[in-house]
């Protein structure tokens, strides 16, 4: 049976200066469980957090609390806490009076704030620690008391903001575990922000995927992990080989030349697919055994397995494996139906395609100056006259990044960044259109590039207009 769902947000839009922060969220958040909104810096997760929580009111949309609408509501008359990752503390409290701060703003009995104190402290496993100064709490102690603080008021959801953030990676674990823990104990919803994928997957009954403003994907771990909805959650979720593909038919995938069967159907013959391999699902044998071979490249012994690299067909392969084989090996390489994942293509075609206007034409030096968005571009090798429309086909490697910092097109957000084994598939945001570009240069996500054309391989057909000369 469906599990009640405590808080519900619809058709939720907020924008910052002009850029969307939040772009049509629809999400439900069940009674008792403990949900991750995972995701890169900038991709919208704490702004939904903080709609939630009453501390900002979206553009558009709607919030409801326990099926009832709450826009407009302030945080205080929400049912709703929550912990940050710089905890706010009171450091002139002991931990009593910190968690008691709430209990007693309320006005509660003594005796009362006394027993629900004590009850919380223990809940947190810091009983005992009554008396002591928050300021000689080590970070996870410091973290459990911005936690106890929060409960203790019973609220029916607990909204926590990259918590452990601060953390050392030891006691970061820990605590993942400890918040798991706390959650079951005190059965209250938890809503948990974070950009680590590992904390996403240990303690969440769901995760919520988030890219740009939208939600790519909610499910639980073992359903991101294992059936990722397209490159960009497979990207994000643990190590992944994303390869191209091209989807011959029903159940029969081509990678890097080689006709695999897979379990996959509803794509259509000869369609552009990305692939999904993860490192631990690829089966090492001889080279005649294999589907694919290649020469190893690399190998990293990391406790429980190795780290092998694989290079086939100008293509890195990464592979898990409790054997290795040495580098310069030649190897064969299998992979079980099951364990291949197919997806369609985050960018609809292999190309950009667009449309720009003739401004300039030089004759003697075979350039004509072209429109896009506004910017003056050059395209070498063709004469037209001025007010020729042109459509454009360039390919990905026909979009670069200058190193200097300068740009034919200024101020392009980087959606998404996907290594492909032999490059980064880049998907960017301009202000009229979306491209895709290919680069062995890694980019980060959610900034802003200036990109580059080169028209080289492009391909140019007249709208209207006429041409000149053509190269």
């Amino acid at each position: 049976m469906e599990q009640k769902s405590i808080v519900s947000l619809r058709n939720i839009n907020v924008k910052f200066d002009g850029e969307v922060i939040l772009n049509n969220i629809d999400l439900d958040i069940r009674n008792h469980e403990f949900i991750t909104l995972l995701g890169p810096s900038g991709c919208g997760k704490t702004t939904t957090l903080r709609i939630i929580g009453g501390f900002l009111e979206p553009d558009n949309g709607d919030v409801f609390y326990d099926g009832n609408r709450i826009n407009g509501t302030p945080p205080n008359k929400r049912n709703v806490n929550t912990v940050f990752q710089k905890y706010a503390l009171f450091p002139h409290l002991n931990v009593f009076d910190n968690v008691a701060f709430g209990l007693k703003l309320k006005k509660l009995p003594k005796d009362e704030i006394k027993q629900k104190v004590n009850k919380m402290l223990s809940i947190v496993d810091l009983k005992g620690y009554e008396r002591r100064s928050v300021s000689k709490l080590s970070g996870g102690q410091q973290q459990r008391v911005a936690i106890a603080r929060a409960l203790v008021c019973d609220p029916d959801v607990l909204l926590l903001d990259e918590p452990l953030g601060a953390l050392d990676l030891k006691l970061r674990k820990d605590m993942q575990i400890e918040l798991k823990r706390i959650q079951k104990m005190t059965k209250k919803t938890f809503v948990y922000v974070t950009h680590d994928q590992e904390e996403a997957l240990t303690m969440s009954d769901r995760v919520v995927v988030m890219n740009n403003g939208k939600i790519e994907q909610i499910g639980t771990p073992i359903d991101i992990y294992n059936e990722p909805a397209n490159a960009f959650v497979a990207d994000f979720i643990g190590e992944a080989n994303i390869l191209d593909g091209i989807m011959l038919k029903d159940y029969k995938v081509r990678i890097l030349g080689s006709d695999f069967p897979c379990v996959d159907k509803g794509f259509g013959e000869n369609t552009p697919v990305d692939i999904v391999i993860r490192p631990e699902d690829i089966e090492i044998t001889t080279p005649a055994e294999g589907t694919i071979e290649g020469d190893v490249t690399g190998v990293v012994f990391k406790g429980v397995h190795y780290e092998m690299e694989v290079r086939s067909k100008g293509c890195i392969i990464l592979i898990h494996s409790t054997v290795s084989s040495p580098v310069g090996s030649h190897i064969g390489m299998k992979v079980d139906p099951n364990n291949i994942h197919i997806m369609r293509k985050l960018f609809p075609t292999p190309y950009n395609e667009f449309e720009a206007e003739v401004t300039y034409t030089d004759e003697s030096e075979n350039t004509v100056t072209i429109d896009i968005e506004g910017n003056e571009v050059d395209l070498p090798g063709y004469t037209f006259e001025k007010g020729t429309k042109l459509r454009i086909t360039l390919p990905p490697e026909g979009l670069y990044v200058d190193g200097d910092g300068v740009g034919q097109l200024s101020d392009v957000y980087i959606e998404s960044v996907i290594w492909k084994g032999m490059h980064n598939e880049i998907i960017l945001e301009s202000d009229e259109r979306k491209w895709i570009m290919h680069s062995e240069q890694d980019e980060q996500v959610a900034t802003y590039v200036p990109i580059c054309f080169n028209f080289s391989e492009a391909s140019v057909e007249v709208i209207s207009g006429e041409a000149l000369n053509e190269d």
